[in-house]
């Protein structure tokens, strides 16, 4: 397979600001996660099996309200797609299908694409954890100028630079380039000292696709394009929004209006920042990197790098209280590499989400037990976020709370499309809807 030539852009998105958390210091190497290899433990096939049902019927209630224009999902259980299903329309106004192989912006989940490079590259002697970002990047200055003798690959990866959340998205938003962004950041306060507190960053963390460039030679996209897009078989797979246009099928984003779901074009914005939120996926490649990061390709993602990325790094307690489900099911929260590790009804979860205009996505799995789920949307709303919370719950065997509003009454059908609604091609798992309390 030749690799994909790609436009050369810098990505990012934008994900859930919350107030600075401070915590201890933080060393170059993380700690291995609480779930170590060699203890996995199978889940009861029955609570499988009717998981996957209620899963169906959720939905299917979902697809009733036309709560999204169109969504991709799927669970993984001991490297094995064992539930797919996609609703609703890549395209509404031509009426163009969601299927398992239409390309979605991944928006932050693409942060564990460059945290996965970072670690192969780390393997392979270019760089190292504590790589000083002054040795390696000739513009890189703080406010603080001890700070900038410290900053690490791994505080970047880490999201625990010391600045305040999301610095300089807004400008990014206003067209500001990247390239002038990333040398003001010595113009921002510090939050805390380097390493001492949670701040998530977009355009910050684009810095570690310099950071490769300069240690190996080639471009951050096409390196990861070559060590993980083409191994892993993600075919469809890509950086920027060229090439998610140029895809045989492509997610268009949308918006809701009084005639139902409306396409729009895809913002440029965040595509300036490439490590941040710059990849281009389908769901059939999400399901191998899906695989991957449960340990399923050890000749892509070696265990001893996925440990190291996966490792609770950052407190980040506030993502405690997010949102309904966050706080009734999770009593630990953590920033990873490119992860979060929550602990989630007493089991280690590793997930991710994102966002940028018209996507939605999350992923998420419990290592213990080799299962993970992942869902793509292209429309605004979050209704579809509270399904995965849902399915963990059932999977787990926790108390059964519809999380996403799939039971109660239907809402007014505003944005609902006027014309016919044709039925999306689907493959699961068969089985019988049921009802779990």
């Amino acid at each position: 397979m030749q690799f994909r030539k790609f436009f050369l852009l810098i990505a990012g998105a934008i994900t859930l600001v919350c107030p600075p958390v401070f915590a201890g210091t933080q060393g170059a190497a993380p700690r291995p996660v609480v779930d170590a290899p060699g203890k996995l433990s199978s889940l009861p096939s029955a609570r499988v099996k009717a998981t996957f049902a209620d899963y169906q019927h959720w939905l299917d209630k979902l697809d009733e309200r036309h709560a999204v224009a169109g969504l991709a999902t799927a669970v993984v259980v001991d490297d094995k797609v064992a539930f797919e299903r996609t609703i609703g329309y890549a395209d509404a106004s031509s009426h163009q299908p969601i299927t398992p192989n239409t390309v979605f912006r991944l928006a932050s989940l693409s942060k564990a694409f460059a945290t996965a490079l970072t670690g192969l590259l780390v393997d392979d002697g270019k760089l190292a954890w504590d790589t000083r970002l002054i040795d390696v990047l000739p513009y890189f200055k703080l406010k603080d100028m001890q700070a900038s003798q410290q900053a690490t690959v791994a505080d970047i990866m880490g999201q625990r630079l010391g600045l305040p959340h999301n610095t300089y998205d807004n400008m990014l938003e206003g067209d500001i380039p990247y390239e002038e962004l990333v040398r003001k950041l010595d113009e921002v306060d510090m939050t805390c000292a380097v390493g001492q507190c949670y701040g998530y960053q977009n355009v910050a963390f684009g810095m570690i696709g310099d950071v490769v460039q300069a240690r190996t030679g080639d471009f951050f996209y096409r390196l990861v394009d070559k060590r993980i897009f083409y191994p892993l078989g993600m075919t469809t797979a890509s950086y920027g929004r060229a090439a998610l246009e140029a895809s045989k099928s492509w997610a268009r984003p949308h918006r809701p209006s009084g005639r139902g779901w409306v396409p729009f074009e895809p913002s440029e914005t965040y595509y300036r920042v490439a490590p941040a939120a710059g990849v281009n996926a389908s769901l059939h490649d999400m399901e191998k990197w899906l695989i991957a990061q449960m340990g399923g390709r050890p000749d892509v993602l070696p265990p001893a790098m996925l440990d190291i990325v996966h490792a609770p790094g950052v407190p980040t307690p506030t993502e405690l209280r997010a949102t309904p489900w966050r706080s009734a099911r999770l009593t630990a929260a953590h920033y990873a590499m490119g992860w979060r590790v929550y602990e989630y009804g007493g089991e280690t979860l590793i997930y991710h989400a994102g966002a940028v205009a018209g996507y939605r996505t999350m992923i998420g799995f419990f290592p213990k037990y080799h299962v993970g789920v992942v869902t793509l949307w292209n429309s605004t709303g979050p209704v579809p976020s509270g399904l995965m919370p849902m399915v963990f719950d059932s999977l787990l065997g926790l108390p059964h709370v519809d999380w996403a509003g799939v039971e109660s009454e239907a809402p007014a059908k505003a944005a609902a499309p006027k014309h016919g609604k044709k039925k999306a091609k689907a493959r699961t798992r068969k089985h019988r809807p049921v009802r779990r309390h």
